[in-house]
């Protein structure tokens, strides 16, 4: 038997980036549509909104790069090298590290995506 870091298995890191981009592109658009729809009007400034926008994007950036590293120290477990192919459960581990890590790297520039409308907008039009 391994003796690896969590007792069970589990593919809950694997989402956990994405969750985080999908929050924060919801929570930067629903801030900007209600900021322009109610608050600033059709040709109105989105400066408020965007201290909002970026206060989410730093938030969002923080808890994905928590994650990345977390998936970072999982790929890195033992000292096998990859690819991790083999069918142990120490490669199962470093596995999904590695797949988590990739999918919070995307996620990552996914938000970065996100917060740069809100750079180049100057306005609700």
């Amino acid at each position: 038997m391994s003796n690896l870091p969590e007792k069970n298995e589990s593919l809950w890191l694997l989402i956990v980036s994405p969750t985080i981009w999908t929050v924060h592109f919801l929570l930067c658009y629903l801030t900007s549509a209600i900021w322009c729809a109610k608050v600033a009007g059709r040709y109105g400034s989105l400066d408020n909104a965007r201290l909002a926008i970026a206060v989410y994007t730093a938030l969002a950036l923080l808890g994905i790069g928590v994650t990345g590293w977390h998936a970072f120290r999982r790929h890195r477990y033992g000292t096998a090298t990859a690819p991790h192919d083999f069918d142990t459960p120490e490669d199962r581990h470093r596995f999904l590290g590695f797949a988590a890590l990739l999918l919070s790297g995307l996620s990552g520039i996914s938000v970065v995506y996100v917060a740069l409308v809100a750079v180049f907008m100057g306005t609700c039009h």
